[in-house]
């Protein structure tokens, strides 16, 4: 063969595989995560119920966390805040702020809450910021406070962002810790809360979801930076009135002890609307410790049998459903008033009933152009300025982001009962599914499922929507899945042409 002719071929076959190379290392995932701080001051109202609570100090401190994966194609952010939900307003904030300063699509960025119930109630001081009203400078310093920090640790993430081992799989929580609270009684009704002591109750009324799903992130040294971690069990083994991020604390304690003191763990609620931690067959309750603990160490002994990620292809797809809202008439929202009213004088009323009439509220605030109630003169929490006037569904987002072909984080609104957040599992096309609740919206409240509505109680009470809203959003994710999973290339597909 000419010996010119060699020598060309040798220096275009160096050249391609230079340009090969070049674009590999350039389509590489980065991955990277942060945190920042949150708390509320002393003083502050406290979530979780209906009445109002001030702070009077802090167990232990409120936290957003942050993990961010950019690729050549695409880049997304996920940041988990210790609060009781994420108002869309507070979403819409954060997300816009956090695009401006990184780039990253405002659909590509999720903001999640934990749902602790020692966690600030800020969405009635959210709305008097956002549209300049008066407020105690405390209050709206928060806000800022609010808003900035989860932007913060999107920020510092993205900017850490570099290439990274991934390991994803699952651990089992065999430990006890979690139960369905729900009940099927002798008369075909359900019943949330019910000790199993009680001759009427039949059995439980859905399933528990046992698994931790996990993602860990290591650097190229090999050092533990993140564990982001999945488990459906609802938060509020706390109580009192001093700030705690409830049971993921004691789990971010647990792996720091093991894994480093700088690891961060991202611990994002599964869909766990209808489970909470007290065993209806005892009268013990676990502590937000032995919870915390308990799960911790479930994930560290698992963490030596999760696989190495060898595809990291980022795919993002998100999309907006709008879930059918519950009604609030004339009639029902001047019988709610009647009921708050008596609340706030400490007359005895009906849970149930004074659940409804707060609902109720909400529901005119939305739905009506002109609601029949000055909702800021009787309710905190669930006041919008993006949802006033929405008029009959509510807008919600359903996210999705894939790695590779294993991997996958589903992000969804309000509190999902496990059916569902399991039905997702069940069917998606990736070996790991997270499947993360309370993200972008919680003014949907509970979304149970379909059959859920039929015994009621207290989550059906509670929830904005009506029957069938839960199914739609699992039919999103899956849609959403097979979707990613189509536009993840194939190893055929990545392989060079011979």
């Amino acid at each position: 063969m000419n010996p010119f002719v060699v020598l060309v071929a040798g220096l275009l076959l160096v050249d391609f595989v230079g340009t090969m190379m070049t674009a590999s290392a350039a389509d590489s995932l980065r991955v990277g995560v942060a945190e920042a701080d949150i708390t509320p001051p002393v003083g502050f109202p406290m979530a979780g119920y209906y009445h109002e609570r001030l702070a009077d100090g802090a167990i232990d401190p409120l936290k957003a966390k942050a993990i961010v994966f950019r690729d050549a194609h695409a880049e997304s952010a996920l940041v988990v805040c210790d609060l009781i939900g994420i108002a869309t307003d507070l979403s819409h904030a954060i997300r816009k702020r956090a695009s401006e300063k990184t780039g990253i699509p405002i659909s590509h960025i999720v903001v999640s809450a934990t749902h602790s119930h020692t966690a600030p109630d800020y969405m009635k001081e959210l709305y008097l910021k956002l549209g300049g009203e008066k407020q105690a400078p405390l209050r709206a310093e928060y806000i800022d406070k609010l808003i900035n920090g989860p932007v913060e640790a999107i920020v510092k993430a993205h900017a850490a962002a570099k290439p990274a081992e991934l390991e994803f799989g699952s651990a089992t929580q065999s430990t006890p810790v979690s139960f369905n609270r729900r009940s099927v009684m002798r008369d075909g009704s359900v019943k949330t809360w019910q000790s199993h002591d009680n001759p009427n109750v039949v059995r439980a009324a859905g399933p528990i979801d046992p698994g931790i799903a996990l993602l860990t992130v290591r650097d190229e040294a090999g050092k533990s930076l993140g564990i982001l971690s999945n488990f459906a069990l609802h938060l509020d083994t706390v109580g009192g009135t001093k700030w705690s991020a409830d049971y993921p604390f004691f789990i971010e304690q647990s792996l720091r002890k093991a894994c480093g003191s700088e690891v961060i763990s991202i611990f994002a609620t599964g869909c766990c609307g209808d489970i909470n931690h007290v065993n209806p067959r005892s009268k013990d309750r676990n502590k937000a410790d032995f919870i915390g603990n308990s799960i911790g160490e479930s994930i560290h002994k698992q963490l030596p049998q999760l696989k190495r990620l060898e595809r990291a292809d980022l795919v993002v797809k998100s999309q907006v459903v709008r879930l059918p809202l519950q009604d609030a008439t004339k009639e029902e929202v001047a019988q709610s008033l009647k009921i708050l009213a008596a609340a706030n004088r400490r007359e005895e009323v009906d849970f149930f009933e004074h659940v409804t009439s707060y609902k109720k509220l909400m529901l005119d605030h939305f739905r009506h152009r002109e609601p029949h109630a000055v909702a800021t003169e009787h309710i905190t929490w669930g006041l919008s300025r993006s949802l006033a006037g929405i008029g009959e569904t509510l807008p919600v987002d359903v996210t999705v982001m894939t790695l590779g072909r294993d991997v996958a984080i589903v992000c969804l609104p309000g509190e999902i009962f496990v059916e569902l957040g399991m039905a997702i599992k069940q069917g998606s096309p990736f070996s790991t599914t997270l499947v993360i609740e309370l993200s972008n919206a919680v003014e949907t409240i509970y979304v149970p499922n379909r059959a859920a509505y039929a015994g009621g109680s207290y989550e059906v009470t509670n929830s904005s929507l009506q029957p069938g809203a839960g199914e739609m959003l699992v039919e999103t994710a899956l849609g959403l899945l097979r979707a990613a999973a189509m536009d993840t290339p194939s190893d055929t597909e990545r392989k060079p042409a011979p």
